[in-house]
């Protein structure tokens, strides 16, 4: 899925990009939504056009779902692989990488680090670290009212996934990415991964590398049968996942707007949902996330267990990550229910 608009890189005063690596909780509207009906984004007008570049390649993963049901591809271990790989490339890419250190700068980590937690999220094919970023800003900054990209307001079905499939000119402008992210458009991995289809290259790459190790490991333990133990791992690692943490990841947007309970008066209709909270390992407590967007630990309550958050945790104890945000008790305090 590639992003349709390549903005020029701009140089900026190193305290211009603290302030900009920071979304902050602020609301245009002053008043909570309710869940009731908006429009879709004005950036998405009946001409604009369809993003056939997000479209082709999620129409092409879901038709091969059913090959999960074929004797020749089923395999146990790798439906059981699939909450592995939801860990390594959804937990650690999408919700540390890009969601809780590159979108809300939740703690501090060497590069080499931070380009890792990147680079997994690259690999689970939603988006350049920037266009993702930048998405998720506005969505903090005008949640579940105009603008906001995927507010179940529109639909469900709008906020799950429709959103991504035609042309938001309000997000496709060098002058959105200036806004929203000039902190990683001046950053030269990031830059390059936004260029073109880079990162759709990255995670091909990915993709051919899991190949390669299926075939390592059917040629050592199975070597009568590599062709269809190298397809299996191929299926399961690469096709299955992905679809299956474009998903959970997905309902984070759609799902944790519209079902669960909730801890805080927010001025949007975040909800904190035990199952997608246990599907993302962390995530789903959506409506602690608003309530406090910089806090790396988004499960407040004893039973909110947020997997995500104690991986950072053990990282900051060997000295990986610092300064790892916690809540903000005095703020949340104000807002509780």
């Amino acid at each position: 899925m590639a992003t349709e608009t390549q903005p020029e890189q701009k140089n900026i005063s190193d305290e211009a990009a603290k302030t900009d690596a920071i979304a902050k909780d602020i609301h245009v509207e002053k008043e909570r939504v309710g869940q009731t009906r908006i429009p879709k984004p004005k950036g998405v007008t009946a001409d604009s056009k369809v993003l056939w570049s997000y479209v082709i390649p999620v129409v092409v993963f879901h038709l091969l779902i059913p090959l999960a049901f074929i004797p020749y591809f089923f395999s146990w271990w790798g439906l059981l692989f699939l909450p592995v790989g939801n860990y390594i490339f959804t937990s650690m890419g999408i919700g540390a990488g890009y969601h809780r250190l590159l979108t809300h700068r939740g703690f501090d980590c060497p590069k080499w680090f931070e380009y890792t937690l990147a680079t997994l999220g690259v690999c689970s094919f939603q988006d350049s670290p920037a266009r993702w970023v930048l998405v998720h800003r506005v969505h903090h900054q005008h949640s579940d009212h105009q603008p906001d990209p995927h507010t179940p307001n529109v639909s469900g079905y709008w906020s799950h996934m429709g959103w991504m499939f035609v042309d938001n000119a309000d997000l496709s402008t060098a002058a959105a990415y200036d806004k929203y992210v000039r902190d990683l458009m001046r950053d030269k991995y990031y830059m390059w991964l936004q260029r073109g289809f880079n990162w759709v290259g990255v995670y091909a790459a990915h993709a051919l590398l899991l190949l390669g190790v299926g075939f390592g490991l059917a040629f050592v333990f199975a070597p009568e049968n590599i062709t269809r133990f190298t397809a299996q791992f191929f299926f399961w690692t690469v096709i299955m996942r992905t679809v299956y943490t474009w998903h959970v990841t997905w309902a984070i947007n759609s799902a944790t707007h519209m079902w669960g309970y909730r801890n805080y008066e927010t001025r949007e209709d975040s909800r904190n949902n035990w199952l997608f909270a246990l599907l993302t390992n962390g995530e789903g407590w959506h409506n602690n996330h608003h309530a406090d967007p910089r806090s790396a630990q988004h499960g407040h309550r004893w039973w909110e267990i947020d997997l995500t958050y104690i991986s950072l945790a053990a990282f900051q104890k060997i000295g990986i990550v610092r300064n790892l945000v916690r809540p903000n008790s005095s703020a949340l305090d104000r807002k509780a229910l």
